[in-house]
């Protein structure tokens, strides 16, 4: 696969723009959302020792559950907090012989997790300290780092959650973020 060339770009930004121009609405006239929030996003891993060493022992999200899979005699379905009663839920499929999946269409990119800035910072020192591999800041973004669970799911670990879309922050507000273009 090539990437796209000079008038592909092009082609894909008008695109974009005009998926913009006649979906997103201004802050004043969007309507509210019927969410609430995720109550959990599940995953499967390949070891759940290892899957908790790496969320909680690494980046410090508690385990709060771990049960057996109802729905599959023999595995295990867990669960660690997120904060603001978010949770990710992983299991296990013993016995199944699955592979890790490539990136594609219908699989995650990322997971995007909200932490303090101090939470940040420690746990870019904790990386750094057991030379643990991350990318970011990116893009200008000194908020953001991305990095990979032991079984390949991207993480970002974002110290700022206000997002900032298309010039704009989410919730309406005129000023820009510090240190973006």
């Amino acid at each position: 696969m090539t990437p796209p060339d000079a008038a592909e770009l092009a082609s894909l930004a008008r695109r974009r723009d005009e998926l913009r121009t006649k979906y997103v609405h201004p802050p004043a006239t969007r309507p509210p959302t019927n969410g609430r929030g995720i109550h959990h996003a599940a995953f499967i891993c390949s070891d759940v020792e290892q899957t908790i060493s790496f969320y909680q022992g690494l980046l410090g999200f508690p385990l709060v559950e771990l049960v057996e899979n109802r729905d599959y005699p023999g595995s295990t379905h867990f669960f660690f907090d997120l904060g603001n009663e978010t949770l990710l839920g992983f299991f296990d499929f013993p016995g199944l012989g699955l592979e890790p999946a490539p990136e594609g269409f219908g699989n995650v990119q990322h997971i995007a997790i909200s932490v303090s800035p101090d939470s940040h910072a420690k746990l870019r020192a904790r990386l750094d300290e057991l030379e643990i591999r991350y990318d970011g800041p990116q893009r200008g973004i000194p908020e953001s780092m991305y990095l990979r669970d032991p079984d390949g799911i991207g993480i970002e670990l974002l110290s700022d959650p206000r997002m900032w879309f298309g010039g704009e922050w989410l919730d309406g507000r005129d000023a820009p973020p510090p240190n973006r273009d």
